[in-house]
């Protein structure tokens, strides 16, 4: 589906449910699309449990730019992403995420989408040999649940636990998560498990 942003258009692969238990967005990395591995792992998990899940692709890829531009900007549009999407599901939970950049919109963006949960995947803690940079505080900004699961040799960092923070670090791997869709599936499953019981960990 089209949608409308003051940023430009975006574009959403949407999977609908029937009385879904959530609404599961997920969006892509600074230069990436919806189709990586990562995502395709993470929308399984919510297909799993009856969720609907959209895949965006945001205003700035959709007209061809790799670099997403003011992060203000990039936040309002996919605030108005959000808004469109949530009036489908009226009254449906939602879970927002992304990986890598995406998931850096989605923690700075959870409150004002009243997102009662936060997927962060790859979260590039900090820029490659730039740990000085770090980026925790966006993390603490989403204001509510956050999984984030980094590969063990991510050179962008591993966040660290705590609060309403849960880092789940995969062995063997790097920035991309390649090779990880399995466990991916199973760690995200096991915790949208949880969100819809009521009893994240």
């Amino acid at each position: 589906m089209r949608i409308s942003t003051s940023a430009g258009p975006a574009r959403a692969e949407l999977d609908a449910a029937a009385d879904p238990p959530f609404l599961l967005v997920l969006t892509h990395g600074a230069g990436g699309g919806v189709d990586s591995a990562d995502l395709l792992a993470a929308r399984q998990a919510g297909h799993d449990l009856g969720a609907a899940v959209a895949r965006v692709l945001q205003p700035y890829r959709v007209r061809g730019a790799r670099a997403p531009g003011s992060a203000a900007r990039q936040d309002e549009a996919w605030l108005e992403i959000i808004g469109k999407l949530r009036r489908r599901f009226p009254g449906v939970p939602l879970v927002q995420g992304g990986r890598s950049n995406g998931a850096r919109v989605a923690c700075r963006t959870a409150r004002a989408a009243g997102a009662l949960a936060v997927l962060a995947l790859a979260f590039p803690l900090h820029p490659p040999g730039r740990p000085d940079r770090s980026r925790a505080a966006e993390l603490a900004e989403a204001g509510t649940e956050v999984l984030v699961v980094n590969g063990a040799s991510d050179p962008f960092g591993i966040p660290q636990a705590g609060g309403g923070v849960r880092v789940v670090s995969l062995p063997g791997a790097a920035h991309a998560l390649a090779g990880q869709g399995g466990a991916i599936r199973r760690v995200v499953g096991v915790w949208l498990t949880e969100l819809r019981a009521g009893t994240p960990a």
